[in-house]
């Protein structure tokens, strides 16, 4: 009995000596993986600060819309950044959100570029569907997009020289037109009669002009794509009528168009030489 307690005693203690060898170098593995991030850290750091990941100038800015590459003016217009600046303390986040302040840019990605040290910026335009006329002015007011985000023409031009305008034209003033325009266009953009112009000029009183001929609409409502409906359906009306002849259509109630002819004596008036 005293040799089985003598062998377990020795046991024991060569376990124990075995358990202290493993939590020294678990000790010892743990001091070198410390350094060693320490030291990765600290070499990251000392490259970061390093001269070279300095912004200097736009040259170092890549921006792109879809493939298009922009130039240098065009970013120089559009982005707000002091020269030179550590490529660490620019914010890529508040500079995208700076361009999507710009009424020309709908969307914008900003990332960092360690080689060459620069940044990358992608942006989405906003896209043009109508022409913005004030009446009391010459020259167009600017571009509309769907949701009727009024866009300086020169502006957009910057972005996209090769612009090409859209046929649809709105006259008023965007405090006339502006808080249903989105509306309103989603319902004109689903007419298979070509419309060429909106008239918001009058809230009482939305005025279309087609292939048909002017369109009298009422205020704006919801009934507008019902009024679309059936300005589709008078269509059938070029076997009956020659549109020439018709002064406007009246399509305040859409259940009871309207078709209001021009005087004889005017249309005498206009053939007269």
């Amino acid at each position: 009995m005293a040799g089985i307690v003598s062998v377990s005693q020795k046991d024991l203690a060569q376990r124990r000596q075995k358990i202290r060898r493993q939590r020294q170098m678990k000790a010892i593995q743990a001091i070198w993986r410390t350094v060693a991030i320490s030291g990765l850290a600290g070499g990251l750091l000392w490259v970061a600060l390093q001269p070279i990941w300095v912004l200097n100038t736009p040259k170092q800015i890549v921006m792109k819309s879809g493939n298009q590459l922009l130039s240098e003016a065009t970013i120089k217009s559009l982005l707000v950044i002091s020269y030179p600046q550590s490529l660490w303390r620019i914010q890529p986040n508040a500079i995208a959100d700076s361009l999507k302040q710009q009424p020309t840019i709908a969307q914008a990605t900003v990332n960092r570029r360690l080689f060459p040290p620069g940044l990358n910026i992608e942006i989405q335009e906003r896209v043009p569907v109508a022409i913005a006329h004030n009446p009391n002015k010459q020259s167009p007011a600017g571009l509309l997009d769907a949701t009727g985000v009024l866009i300086p023409l020169e502006k957009y031009k910057l972005v996209n020289p090769r612009i090409k305008l859209p046929s649809l034209k709105v006259v008023g003033t965007p405090e006339q037109y502006g808080s249903y325009w989105s509306q309103i266009y989603a319902s004109l953009s689903q007419s298979p009669v070509k419309i060429s112009e909106v008239d918001g000029q009058d809230s009482t009183n939305l005025i279309l002009k087609t292939e048909l001929g002017n369109v009298h609409l009422g205020a704006f409502s919801p009934q507008l794509s019902e009024q679309i409906k059936v300005l589709a359906q008078m269509r059938s009306l070029s076997a009956k009528m020659d549109f020439s002849q018709i002064n406007y259509i009246d399509l305040k109630n859409p259940a009871s168009p309207l078709v209001h002819l021009k005087p004889t004596n005017q249309k005498l008036n206009s053939q007269t030489p």
